[in-house]
C-alpha cells in the first residue's frame, strides 16, 4: 500500500507536495534530496518524453523524485537492468561499461560551451578526489566537443578523470531512458552493478550529489559486509 508523504519543503524551493516514498528509501535520503533540490538550478526538468520520472511517480510509490523533477533518487530494489553502451575516451582508449562493475560511477554528461557545465565543474572536481580513494569513478560524457576543445576545458578547471566522445550519441542513446532530450548537464549515479540510482538534471549541487554517491559507497560497504544496504529491507 502506497502512502503519501509530504514533507513541508524547506523555505524557498519550491517544491510541491504529494512527494511519494517507498518503503525502500529512508526519511533521511528524502530529506537530503529536497534540500539539495532548494539549492539546484534547472536547465532542464522532466518532460512526458522522461520515462525514468513517470516510473517514478508510479502508483507504486516505489521510488523518489523532487518536486521541481530534477533529482531523481532509486530505491535498490527497484533499479533495472545495468546500463550497457562501449565508447572511446579522448585519449584514444576503448571504453565499456562492463568494465566499471563493481565500482560506483558518475557519469556528467557536458560540452565545453555549456554554462551550467562550467558553473559545476569545480565541484565535479572536488568530488572526484574526495570520493577517488572510496573507489568511486567519475566519467565524462562530452556530446558536442572536439577532442582540443574538451582538453582546453579540463585543463582549466583542473578535470582529471576521462571523458567519452559522444559526438555521434553512442553513449547518449544507449542512455535515453535516463538522460532526456537536451538535457545537458546531466549527471548519474551507477551503482556497484552498474545500474542507474540516481539523477540530476541540471546542475549538479555539491551536497546533493555527495549524498547520492556516499549512498552507493554505502551500499558498496554493506553488500561486502553481508549486511542489508541501506534503505533495504
Amino acid at each position: 500500500m502506497t502512502v503519501p508523504h509530504q514533507p513541508s519543503p524547506p523555505s524557498g524551493s519550491g517544491a510541491r507536495s504529494g512527494t511519494r516514498v517507498g518503503a525502500g528509501l529512508s526519511r533521511r535520503k528524502v530529506l537530503a534530496g529536497l534540500a539539495g533540490a532548494a539549492a539546484l538550478p534547472l536547465l532542464a526538468a522532466c518532460s512526458d518524453d522522461d520515462p525514468l520520472a513517470a516510473q517514478a511517480g508510479n502508483a507504486d510509490g516505489k521510488n523518489y523524485i523532487a518536486g521541481d523533477g530534477s533529482v531523481l533518487e532509486i530505491a535498490a530494489e527497484e533499479r533495472g537492468e545495468p546500463v550497457r553502451f562501449t565508447s572511446t575516451s579522448f585519449s584514444g582508449e576503448s571504453v565499456s561499461s562492463g568494465d566499471w562493475t563493481g565500482d560506483p560511477v558518475v557519469l556528467n554528461f557536458w560540452y565545453a560551451a555549456c554554462a551550467p557545465c562550467r558553473v559545476e565543474a569545480p565541484d565535479l572536481r572536488q568530488l572526484h578526489q574526495q570520493f577517488e580513494s572510496e573507489g568511486v569513478r567519475f566519467v565524462g560524457v562530452n556530446v558536442r566537443d572536439t577532442a582540443d576543445t574538451a582538453r582546453a576545458f579540463e585543463r582549466n578547471f583542473g578535470i582529471t578523470y576521462p571523458s567519452l566522445e559522444d559526438r555521434g550519441g553512442q553513449v547518449l542513446l544507449a542512455m535515453t531512458d535516463y538522460v532526456p532530450p537536451q538535457a545537458v548537464p546531466t549527471t548519474i549515479v551507477l551503482d556497484r552493478q552498474g545500474r542507474v540510482a540516481s539523477r540530476i538534471l541540471g546542475v549538479a549541487d555539491p551536497s546533493t550529489l555527495k549524498s547520492l554517491i556516499t549512498t552507493v559507497v554505502e551500499e558498496t560497504a554493506a553488500e561486502a559486509s553481508g549486511d542489508s544496504a541501506p534503505g533495504q529491507v
